[in-house]
């Protein structure tokens, strides 16, 4: 007596995007599904992904570059961009790390959670529209300081974070990224526990410029009382030899009548007036 078995229908794009996600891929591109799907034309692909994404299965991030929608976030219809970032940088191609605010609360020193999540990469800068992806924050640098980043867990992964000492220093100098010297000081006033200016001081140096240094300086030294650190901070410049010439604390303000701190030469041409923790 023969038995035949059930025939075995097709894979689907739906059934193919939740073996990935159970297999820990839980993220994609157009190509990515062409390449799974070869004889399915792009007007079918493209019609099927427009219709899982009406539905919240699936939600595109960049242009071309989908993640699942887990399930503990479909109340909330949004992906946290940390759940996703590693994979879309390897899809970029680009190096990159985690920054500023978003970085500052990776190491439980948000004040609040920041409105947008902070991705420092290098040129040329990646643009995409907010149809895609309004989250994301793009900062750049010539290149990205490999020594001086950390690894992460994330719900899918590791992710690069800029470490305490970078995220210090980013946060004074990119401040008009996350509103000001007030708000950097706000942060760096429980960053600062985490530091270690000792730490490979020589390649913060070649990322940063003086002037930064001058300034961060200063805060953690008069406006947050953080004499320790500030020392670390002025010992390490005079024992490289860095000369720190005035410099306004805010050089988009005027710096007519302004007192000078002598010690860090910095001019005092701002209230900087930290959020109470």
């Amino acid at each position: 007596m023969l038995i035949f078995a059930p025939k075995q229908t097709d894979m689907t794009i739906r059934s193919w995007i939740k073996q990935r996600e159970i297999a820990g891929r839980p993220t994609f591109s157009i190509a990515d599904v062409k390449e799974e799907f070869p004889n399915t034309s792009v007007r079918v692909i493209t019609s099927e992904l427009y219709r899982l994404s009406k539905q919240s299965i699936i939600v595109s991030v960049y242009k071309c570059f989908y993640t699942v929608m887990p399930v503990q976030y479909s109340a909330r219809g949004v992906v946290p961009p940390l759940y996703y970032i590693d994979q879309l940088m390897s899809y970029l191609g680009k190096p990159y790390y985690i920054s500023l605010l978003s970085a500052a609360e990776l190491h439980g020193a948000a004040h609040q959670r920041p409105q947008k999540f902070s991705v420092t990469t290098i040129l040329p800068k990646t643009t995409t529209s907010s149809q895609y992806n309004n989250q994301l924050m793009w900062n750049y640098r010539r290149e990205i300081p490999e020594n001086l980043l950390m690894q992460k867990s994330s719900e899918a992964g590791r992710v690069k974070s800029s470490s305490p000492e970078l995220t210090a220093v980013d946060l004074v100098q990119y401040n008009q990224l996350i509103g000001g010297l007030s708000m950097a000081a706000t942060v760096l006033e429980e960053l600062l526990e985490y530091t270690d200016f000792n730490k490979q001081f020589e390649t913060l140096l070649s990322v940063t410029n003086i002037p930064t240094l001058q300034r961060l300086g200063y805060i953690a030294e008069v406006i947050l009382e953080e004499t320790e650190q500030a020392n670390t901070l002025f010992n390490l410049l005079k024992s490289n030899n860095k000369r720190m010439k005035k410099v306004p604390l805010d050089s988009d303000h005027s710096t007519d009548g302004c007192q000078i701190d002598n010690r860090w030469n910095v001019i005092i041409n701002q209230t900087i007036e930290p959020d109470d923790i």
